[in-house]
């Protein structure tokens, strides 16, 4: 039972420090798009959150600046309506993957920069934009699967669906970003066929 309340209160506190960081991305690119220069503690004084936190997620206005920019490219990432609405799970998948993998190769230098910025820092782990997208491809299929393999397959597809998965194909394999974007499509449907199937 403590071990219960110690994983919901660090859960708890996850979940809140997520929150923080997105206010604080939410305002500065409020100041961005009214061309509004800032510091870090700006930012924080505009979001009614401390500057001793904020300084915590953000040690240089660049690094918010870098993340901002990010959830901005982000926005674009979404089902069309008739696939949302009428498409197969493994249309709506292939359709999710390629947007995902296509947004982060056409601004690789940005997420080669933030990768390498995240891999050596202690802060807080991103905000994980892809795993909304991931699940919202497979909704259809969310209760046919049982929670452990749902969450196998949305962990597995995540990593295709990120610069990771652009820098082993392109730098470890020497593919160029067409047949990259091919991989790691039928890579997908691949695991999406095998979750299918052993759920039967």
């Amino acid at each position: 039972m403590t071990g219960q309340v110690l994983r919901e209160t660090t859960s708890e506190r996850i979940n809140q420090k997520k929150r923080t960081r997105s206010e604080l991305l939410r305002t500065a690119r409020r100041l961005i798009e009214e061309g509004s220069s800032f510091s870090v503690a700006d930012v924080a004084d505009a979001s009614g959150i401390s500057r001793a936190t904020a300084y915590r997620y953000f040690s240089r206005p660049e690094d918010i600046l870098r993340e901002a920019a990010l959830d901005a490219i982000a926005e674009n990432v979404h089902l069309p309506d008739e696939i949302a609405k009428g498409g197969t799970v493994e249309q709506r998948l292939d359709e999710m993957v390629g947007q995902i993998f296509r947004m982060v190769a056409e601004n690789e230098s940005v997420f080669r920069a933030f990768l390498s910025a995240a891999v050596t820092s202690d802060e807080i782990p991103r905000s994980g934009r892809r795993l909304p997208w991931l699940a919202e491809a497979l909704k259809p299929i969310e209760g046919k699967l049982s929670k452990p393999a749902y969450e196998d397959l949305i962990a597995g597809l995540s990593l295709l669906t990120g610069i990771e998965a652009i820098i082993v194909l392109r730098d470890v394999c020497a593919m160029d970003i067409d047949r990259a974007e091919k991989v790691v499509r039928w890579s997908a449907q691949a695991m999406l066929a095998k979750a299918l199937a052993e759920a039967e």
